[in-house]
């Protein structure tokens, strides 16, 4: 599949806001994001069947389907902006006209829940997506952390070459497997990915380097994850592993025994003949680095760093 990437932001432009999985629980956190990304300058405008709420659902299939393709339709909206995750961006995929994103290639930005849509277009489509902050999370706190803002803007408003990546405060990555590997990159919240194996939205990993993240899962459930990679042969198709933030993915009942998040990843990557490389800034968190997925990344584990060696916008 042929990489799409979508046109830079410039100030003045439209963003639409969806809200595709769930609602959040105060729906004041939409009208704070929505403000600060007036505030910088951007016009707005929220889908109509935001702020809906269906049991988990931000609304019925349909009515968050309606507010996805309205907004890909829409020639004035040049970016669309996710709510939150939660749950319900995956019932989506098979009701979605990919050929209309294909036509309209447009910056689009979420992750968790949102990887199952943003895996499904690089599919069927091509498009460059991005795994960077949500209105009703991000941008709707009181402070907005400046390490994730500086980051996600700059990559979504210049068409210069990426780059190496770089945590916050120079934090150092760190690395499991030594070596070297370059491909496109893939992946997102590992549940989600999961949940897409064996279907017909799963990324082809061949000669891609993957990078995983995710939540408040207990370390027996990663372990049960990464062994259907495993299985699956993802494995072997990759030219690297980059691991983001694995949030509360600890043993919640001390009193039970368990392997740690730590021995289950040993388990699974220690002896991989690709470059595995960890403590990367991404995922659940306030200094999240914006990933692009579908752009050609190398990963050196020698010499400890990440590079993506294109831009993510024309």
């Amino acid at each position: 599949m042929k990489i799409i990437k979508p046109k830079k932001l410039k100030k003045g432009d439209v963003i639409g806001v969806i809200s595709p999985a769930s609602s959040p629980s105060d729906l004041e956190k939409i009208e704070k994001g929505v403000k600060y990304l007036e505030s910088l300058g951007y016009r707005v405008e929220v889908g109509n069947n935001v702020g809906k709420i269906h049991g988990y659902l931000a609304g019925t299939d349909e009515e968050r389907l309606e507010d996805l393709h309205s907004m890909f339709k829409n020639k004035n909206v040049k970016a669309i902006f996710n709510v939150r995750g939660g749950y319900g961006s995956g019932r989506l995929l098979d009701k979605i006209n990919f050929g209309l994103i294909k036509r309209n290639p447009k910056i689009f930005v979420g992750y968790s829940d949102i990887t199952a849509l943003q895996l499904a277009f690089l599919k069927k489509t091509g498009l460059v997506t991005f795994a960077g902050p949500m209105v009703a999370v991000d941008f709707s706190q009181d402070k907005v952390d400046p390490f994730m803002e500086e980051n996600f803007w700059k990559i979504i408003t210049t068409s210069k070459k990426i780059g190496k990546l770089n945590n916050p405060n120079e934090e150092r990555f760190y690395t499991l497997t030594k070596g070297r590997g370059e491909g496109k990159l893939v992946g997102g919240n590992l549940a989600l990915l999961i949940s897409l194996m064996g279907t017909d939205y799963q990324p082809d990993f061949k000669d891609s380097v993957l990078l995983i993240e995710d939540i408040g899962e207990d370390p027996y459930r990663v372990d049960r994850m990464f062994y259907q990679l495993k299985y699956a042969k993802v494995f072997n198709k990759v030219k690297g592993i980059i691991l983001g933030r694995f949030v509360d993915c600890y043993i919640k009942d001390k009193s039970q025994p368990s392997l740690s998040l730590n021995d289950v990843i040993a388990d699974y990557l220690a002896d991989l003949k690709v470059p595995v490389i960890y403590n990367v800034k991404h995922g659940h968190i306030k200094e999240n680095l914006t990933i692009p997925w579908g752009l050609k990344t190398k990963v050196n584990t020698s010499r400890c760093f990440i590079e993506i060696t294109e831009s993510a916008v024309t």
